[in-house]
């Protein structure tokens, strides 16, 4: 299949980002429902990827064949499906013991790793402007999770480790694009996961009811239309500018909290969003700037 090139195009990566971040959100909120009503948390990681997988070869192998397995950079492949795989499976054990906005704090802190890990593998450059827009960033994802009111959990070293896997994904998915078309991607971080995981849970299978089918099937389609979302908008803009816009998925945490577990934002969720929001746009305005 055909490679489109990277482009210039940060407007289009920004929508294309933001609703990717729509569709994460809807994946955390289906599995942490799922984990917290007595299902094992690796059988819910195996139906995330299994449903991807399934989709993807549904939409993909009718298209390109079985070429479209073939990768250009297999070694990149593999180490971005590994990454977004133990992202997975540590941010899912850890939703079982943590509430929502505890590992999203911790999380939140990938792209600030991105911005770093972004200047020696991907050569670009990256100001003291915009990394400290980025910590103020992550200062306002504080003040609305208040995380030092949950206390310590060992679970919050698994929220550590996806934090770190999920800037490897995503600086992998900057390296990848415009090197290989987003089928091969998709194929291959769902692939591996699946491969790996269904020996494991086969035996003991617990299968969902009621709208646990739902959250079921949710996951793998949210999972393979975001990452799908991910990796073309990775064509259109640098990964250390685009890193900020993970932020905006603290608003829509929120109002899903307020609108399914009747959790609306307090004074915190409100000013911490301002912050967020102030550090984004003065991003995005000085990436206008540099570029007029």
């Amino acid at each position: 299949m055909t490679v489109r090139p990277r482009e210039d195009r940060p407007g289009r990566a920004v929508a294309i980002l933001l609703s990717a971040f729509v569709l994460f959100t809807t994946l955390d909120i289906s599995a942490k429902w799922l984990v917290t009503d007595g299902m094992p948390p690796l059988q819910v990681v195996a139906m995330r990827f299994g449903v991807h997988f399934v989709l993807a070869l549904v939409f993909f192998l009718p298209q390109g064949g079985f070429g479209v397995v073939r990768s250009r950079v297999p070694v990149l492949q593999a180490g971005r499906a590994l990454s977004l795989f133990l992202a997975t499976i540590t941010n899912f054990f850890a939703l079982k013991y943590l509430t929502l906005s505890v590992t999203t704090a911790i999380i939140f802190a990938a792209p600030v790793l991105v911005c770093l890990l972004s200047i020696p593998l991907l050569g670009e450059r990256v100001g003291a402007r915009r990394l400290i827009a980025v910590g103020i960033g992550f200062v306002g994802v504080l003040i609305v999770v208040n995380p030092w009111s949950a206390g310590i959990h060992p679970a919050m070293g698994l929220s550590l480790i996806t934090m770190a896997a999920a800037a490897i994904y995503f600086i992998l998915t900057r390296m990848i694009a415009g090197r290989e078309d987003n089928p091969t991607g998709q194929i291959w971080i769902s692939g591996i996961p699946t491969l790996a995981l269904v020996p494991l849970v086969i035996e003991g299978w617990v299968w969902p009811a009621g709208w646990g089918v739902l959250h079921a099937l949710g996951l793998g389609i949210c999972g393979a239309v975001g990452h799908s979302l991910l990796t073309i908008g990775q064509r259109y803009g640098e990964a250390s500018a685009l890193a900020p816009l993970v932020y905006v998925q603290v608003v829509y945490a929120s109002a899903a909290s307020w609108l399914i577990f009747a959790e609306p934002p307090g004074v915190s969720t409100l000013l911490g969003t301002a912050v967020i929001v102030a550090s984004g746009l003065y991003i995005w305005l000085r990436e206008q700037r540099l570029r007029a």
